[in-house]
């Protein structure tokens, strides 16, 4: 399988192939993200809740983000790879965020990488990075970088100013150089506005039908993180209770000593070895 590029993704959009985008986090899930097909595959922030077990994505530092990519890439190499820009690693400055992001694609080998925020307040780190030749997406609607100022993480653009006020942001993420958005938690309405006038590929979590393609994170849609799930997601399995069941019956097994047995999970030695062994041992007196 080639790996896609941005060229790519414009000729999805431009012949309506919806774009298929999941995260992964480890080499394992990269390698099965990459069977599959999936298009491209987000190294999300997100990790610090599904993977490190933090109640938000706050954090997460560069160097999670970097090994973590590193892993993945391991995985998929063949599969177009995001990762997520860490809180406070682009914030302070553009000259910071080219570094970051430039730490994110030579160390962590991702394809682009992904911030938070609208064009409003964007503009110049995307226009800064995208100028040093890497590929920049941004991430509007609710931002978990920014759960403080939004009240948790709640859905955005609900009433009919707010929702305007996405639509212009998202044009001047798309005006800063950003090859792609993201648009998270809106209502579907706010996603297809935001898609028709886009030139750029516009994908979805939580923002309905209408976007150029979907994102879901794979322990959502696997059912493997269960502290909460929202709404937008659709479980296509629940490999928590098939682990957990199989981790309850392993743990029973060794307490009744059903597990292991010697004929079928040990190693074995030829009969005249055996009787050797014994001998040495009682010679040697060990």
């Amino acid at each position: 399988m080639a790996k896609k590029s941005i060229h790519d993704f414009h000729k999805m959009v431009a012949e309506k192939e919806p774009i298929t985008y999941l995260t992964a986090y480890d080499y394992l899930t990269a390698k099965m993200v990459e069977k599959a097909g999936i298009d491209m595959i987000l190294v999300g922030d997100s990790l610090g809740m599904v993977v490190l077990g933090y109640e938000t994505t706050i954090p997460v530092t560069l160097e999670d983000m970097i090994r973590h990519c590193q892993a993945v890439r391991r995985g998929a190499p063949n599969t177009f790879i995001v990762g997520d820009m860490t809180y406070m690693s682009y914030q302070v400055s553009d000259e910071q965020a080219v570094e970051s992001a430039g730490r994110m694609v030579k160390e962590g080998l991702c394809d682009a990488v992904k911030l938070e925020g609208g064009g409003t307040r964007m503009a110049s780190r995307i226009k800064a990075i995208n100028e040093s030749g890497i590929l920049v997406m941004g991430h509007i609607g609710l931002t978990p970088q920014s759960m403080g100022q939004q009240g948790g993480y709640k859905a955005q653009g609900r009433n009919s100013q707010a929702a305007v006020n996405i639509v212009k942001e998202a044009k001047r993420l798309e005006e800063a150089g950003a090859f792609s958005i993201l648009v998270e938690a809106v209502p579907s309405m706010v996603g297809k506005a935001i898609t028709e006038r886009a030139g750029i590929p516009i994908l979805g979590i939580g923002a309905g039908s209408y976007t150029h393609g979907q994102l879901l994170i794979f322990a959502d849609m696997v059912g493997l993180y269960d502290n909460f799930t929202p709404k937008f997601v659709k479980q296509y399995a629940n490999v928590n209770e098939v682990i957990s069941k199989a981790f309850k019956q392993y743990h029973q097994d060794v307490k009744d000593k059903s597990f292991p047995i010697d004929s079928e999970h040990t190693y074995k030695m030829k009969d005249e070895e055996v009787q050797d062994f014994l001998g040495l041992l009682e010679k040697e007196d060990i």
